[in-house]
């Protein structure tokens, strides 16, 4: 089979949900693990037809049907490999490229990316414990990573001298530039990642593809990433995912976090199915990679305006993933703190407790629209109306979009049109001593005109205007 470039069909298979696709031909029902339907390929009244999200393939119990989102194109649509790819390729909204077969020299390219980027990471883990790597140690054991969490997430240092362009002489320049590890200066290849705590960048199988490097020295930008590269994009690359797939399955959601340390210490602390994007915003492909393990997400970010503005953000990119099965959620974590700094102040409790706060999509997109337009005035809910129409447009189910639109609608009427009494505000009146009493109906004799405009107090604390003392 011909093989296409960038990894084409490892991308469709990315972006594309089996349930999705297969669900637009046969009804699916989740039972247990899987996804079951009756049989598009024979005959049957009960379901014995399975598709497994997580692993990427169907199965038939009756007639043995089995295959992935490929087969199952050609085969219910009874076309040729390359006209699925390309009915695949306009459902997910990517241009089909021109096959190329795979020759040797690109296998033996990507084989030595991998194979470099492995050994790279060996050589900064070891850094990491020797007295050079002293720094970056004492920096990541303060943010409380334990030992085990540091060899877990196989973290490292990257020294200031030129690591890897000096130990790996022997291999070829143009393979090591490749990786993005090294670049070509004036006087030869010099690293890339110097004086740097090290972060691994896992693909989703666990291989090594880049690196996240941090800072020591306080120089700005705080991180820096791999470039991209043949092997790794950062925008279709979300950090953890290799650790976190099995829990999104198992809790049934993922939550996503603004950093990696975050995602690290939530993922050790009771929260493994915690993501985060590479120090860039979300885009279309991190959602993609998420919806294809469960379309259940929360998105945790700052409470703080750019927080606010990074919600934002997430909720229009998510909208067309989201199905009458999705509960996509937003949950803000206040006082200037993150996930990592709530953990350490209030355990894995605290942040649970924001994380059961969290707001669904609906309620969400409303706080935000009244947040953000003057709905009091017909000029403002114009604007707001125009807004929700524009963003729930984004919803490809149709009847879900019907209904949400009709919420809204419900509360557009509730909130900002119905009509309100101004209820007049009640006064608890004081207890009365014999001291005042006799002091205001002294008042009361000797002020008439005071004690004219004021009949209805008086008369409430029971002294009369005509009460004359003795």
């Amino acid at each position: 089979m011909a093989k296409y470039d960038n990894n084409f069909v490892d991308e469709l298979r990315a972006r594309l949900s089996l349930v999705d696709v297969i669900g637009r031909r046969v009804p699916l029902v989740k039972k247990g693990q899987n996804y079951w339907g009756c049989c598009p390929f024979h005959n049957e009244k009960t379901p014995s037809f399975s598709v497994n999200e997580e692993k990427g393939f169907y199965h038939c119990f009756g007639c043995g049907a089995h295959g992935d989102i490929i087969s199952f194109t050609m085969n219910t649509e009874h076309v040729e490999f390359k006209t699925a790819l390309q009915e695949l390729a306009d459902m997910a909204g990517i241009k089909m490229p021109t096959v190329q077969q795979k020759s040797p020299e690109r296998v033996a390219a990507e084989n030595s990316y991998f194979d470099i980027c492995e050994k790279a990471c060996s050589e900064y883990q070891k850094l990491l414990f020797t007295d050079a790597g002293a720094d970056a140690l004492n920096y990541i054991r303060g943010r409380g990573f334990t030992d085990d969490m540091i060899k877990k997430y196989r973290l490292g240092y990257a020294p200031k001298n030129n690591l890897i362009a000096g130990k790996f002489g022997d291999i070829k320049q143009e393979n090591l530039l490749a990786t993005g590890l090294c670049r070509r200066g004036e006087y030869g290849l010099y690293d890339f990642f110097r004086h740097k705590l090290m972060f691994p960048i896992f693909d989703a199988h666990g291989k090594v593809i880049a690196f996240s490097g941090r800072s020591l020295d306080g120089s700005e930008p705080k991180y820096i990433n791999t470039t991209d590269t043949e092997m790794f994009h950062k925008r279709m690359t979300i950090f953890g995912f290799n650790f976190a797939r099995d829990e999104i399955y198992k809790k049934n959601r993922s939550i996503v976090v603004e950093g990696q340390i975050d995602a690290i210490q939530m993922q050790c602390n009771g929260f493994g199915e915690t993501v985060a994007p590479l120090g860039t915003a979300l885009t279309e492909d991190h959602i993609a990679l998420l919806c294809k393990s469960n379309r259940n997400i929360i998105f945790c970010f700052d409470g703080d305006g750019a927080g606010q503005k990074a919600a934002a953000r997430a909720c229009g990119i998510v909208l067309p993933f989201v199905r009458d099965n999705s509960d996509v959620r937003f949950a803000f974590v206040t006082g200037g703190k993150d996930p990592d700094e709530v953990l350490k102040s209030a355990g894995p409790d605290g942040m649970r407790k924001i994380i059961d706060n969290s707001v669904s999509l609906i309620d969400f997109m409303w706080n935000m629209v009244n947040a953000k337009y003057l709905v009091s005035t017909p000029g403002g809910r114009t604007q707001a109306e125009k807004f929700l129409d524009t963003e729930l447009k984004k919803i490809t189910d149709k009847k879900l979009q019907y209904e949400i639109e009709q919420e809204y609608k419900k509360r557009e009427f509730q909130e900002w049109r119905s009509w309100k009494k101004q209820d007049t505000p009640t006064v608890k009146l004081p207890e009365v001593d014999l001291v005042t009493k006799n002091t205001l109906v002294y008042i009361v004799n000797n002020f008439p005109d005071l004690a004219s405009q004021y009949a209805d107090f008086l008369a409430s604390l029971n002294i009369s205007t005509r009460f004359k003392m003795g």
